[in-house]
């Protein structure tokens, strides 16, 4: 793949990606709660922001990166900044590689989740970072005031505090970090359109990998995983477990302030709508379903047999930009076989999408 002098893919999309969707920020901001509606806004007001800076920065070029470390010596380069409740990027280094766990948990959060997220892609998919060569993993903490996100800006990640009410420190799940980190990943391969199904395929890749780095981070097999997304973000008065069920989409919460999860699980209840970039967080939930599917069926490690068919996917080099549902469930059929055969993975992937209701002839 050709990228231009910033190390980006030629042609790549200014994609600015939040874990917590638009629709779900929308429905704070009406409520009647004055405060819970006036954070929700600023909250939206600085995605806004942060969106435009994205596309000036795509524009101007980005700042240059350092050359990364030579192939033998493929260890993680991490540092931690601080906005101190401002606005600029990155902020005040507070911890690079070299050093230990200080006083603040979110920074030792924050960097043991990019540590899980390098990790999970060298070991078990030979990628080197994000970018497969090293790439350094900066992340910003404690950003702006009561921020009800965190976002992968396509050159950083940053998290917000939250509110306390609705949502948590947003580096509490570690599979939002793999999540927003996965988004870069897809940014340096497949470039997935950031609209409509590629746009929906791109936010479930993430939702798959995140999903993966927490179970591998805790040993957990696909039956024990929970599937979730961001569980453990919602502060307790929320009725609802994630953001997001891979599992059962549509589940996660149901709540007098969010509303009802309104992801659908499979192409009949498909959701047409010009918000949220074409529903890329609704219908995540279709493709979210199909890998659980096969996870499932394959059993044991998930990251292993499953992992494997939707990485050597997203990496194969024959996705298109603007691939849709069909294109993608195509290619992981023709991944499952080139890798395994014609045996269990390739039929658990084919029943999968079958399931959900995506042709793959």
């Amino acid at each position: 793949m050709t990228t231009t002098p910033t190390g980006n893919p030629a042609g790549f999309e200014p994609v600015f990606c939040t874990i917590v969707p638009p629709h779900l920020q929308d429905r704070v901001a009406r409520s009647g709660d004055t405060a819970l509606a006036a954070r929700a806004r600023r909250s939206l007001e600085r995605d806004a922001l942060e969106r435009t800076r994205r596309r000036m920065t795509t524009v101007l070029g980005a700042p240059a990166v350092a050359p990364s470390a030579g192939a033998a010596d493929q260890k993680p380069r991490r540092t931690i900044y601080d906005a101190r409740h401002q606005t600029g990027l990155p902020g005040s280094e507070v911890r690079g590689e070299s050093e230990g766990p200080g006083g603040d948990a979110t920074v030792n959060r924050a960097f043991a989740g990019l540590g899980a997220t390098f990790e999970l892609y060298l070991e078990k998919y030979a990628r080197y970072s994000i970018d497969g060569q090293g790439l350094p993993l900066n992340a910003t903490v404690h950003y702006d005031e009561d921020y009800n996100n965190a976002f992968w800006n396509g050159e950083q990640m940053v998290f917000g505090d939250g509110d306390g009410e609705i949502f948590l420190d947003f580096t509490l799940p570690v599979d939002v970090i793999g999540h927003e980190l996965t988004h870069g990943v897809t940014q340096y391969t497949a470039n997935l359109t950031y609209f409509g199904q590629p746009g929906a395929l791109n936010e479930s890749v993430s939702d798959v990998f995140g999903s993966l780095i927490k179970q591998y981070s805790l040993g957990q097999t696909a039956a024990e995983a929970d599937w979730l997304i961001g569980a453990g973000l919602l502060a307790p008065g929320v009725t609802g477990v994630a953001l997001r069920s891979m599992k059962a989409p549509g589940t996660a919460y149901d709540d007098d302030v969010l509303g009802k999860d309104p992801q659908p699980a499979d192409m009949a209840h498909y959701v047409r709508t010009g918000r949220d970039n074409g529903g890329v967080h609704l219908n995540s939930g279709i493709p979210n379903r199909a890998f659980y599917i096969v996870a499932d069926a394959l059993g044991g490690h998930a990251w292993e047999r499953a992992g494997q068919i939707w990485f050597d996917t997203l990496t194969g080099g024959e996705l298109e930009q603007d691939c849709s549902f069909t294109d993608f469930a195509r290619a992981t059929v023709r991944a499952a076989q080139a890798r395994y055969g014609a045996g269990e993975e390739h039929q658990s992937v084919l029943k999968a999408w079958e399931q959900v209701g995506v042709p793959t002839q």
